[in-house]
């Protein structure tokens, strides 16, 4: 009887469900490419891939709900509800929010990969350290000294930052 009811809603999905994943695999080969093309690492490769499929999938959950026949007005409820308990929530973590933007955005444009070595301009606190990883958060720095550093994502972007050496990793060298 359900399948006899939803006759036409559930072809339409199966195109739909086969549509996403064709951009899904195209999108994720297109980060790749640029990833590699551009000697990103791979794990943050796969986080944006990570971030992309998530969008798909809300997209692809918002067109199956009118699809089977959710007005508008239904979903504007349930989203603007959706929205303000998710508004309040990211405001307290809006600090975690932008490092992972900010993670983002280095993604595509960040001029530093791993291995490089960098001074991150601070009037408080000048740092000189090899980019041991870029993580979603953070990245991982490495002093001369030894020290692990983490820092922010959102504030190497916010600061000015100097190219010191270029691939500075010892060959030899168990630092990362």
């Amino acid at each position: 009887m359900f399948f006899e009811t939803f006759k036409s809603e559930l072809i339409i999905s199966g195109f739909l469900i086969i549509l996403f994943y064709l951009i899904r695999v195209i999108a994720n080969t297109l980060i790749k490419k640029l990833g590699r093309k551009t000697g990103i690492n791979d794990a943050r490769i796969q986080l944006i891939c990570r971030y992309s499929t998530v969008t798909l999938f809300l997209i692809w959950l918002l067109l199956e709900a009118f699809i089977f026949g959710t007005e508008a007005k239904d979903l504007a409820l349930v989203f603007s509800s959706v929205f303000a308990v998710m508004g309040i929530a990211l405001f307290a973590i809006w600090s975690i929010l932008s490092n992972v933007t900010s993670g983002i955005i280095m993604f595509f444009s960040f001029p530093y990969k791993v291995g490089d070595k960098i001074q991150i301009h601070d009037k408080d606190f000048p740092i000189e350290a090899i980019i041991e990883d870029i993580r979603a958060f953070q990245l991982h720095l490495r002093q001369d000294n030894g020290d692990l550093v983490t820092y922010p994502n959102n504030l190497i972007l916010q600061k000015a930052v100097t190219l010191v050496e270029k691939d500075a990793i010892d060959e030899g060298s168990d630092a990362i």
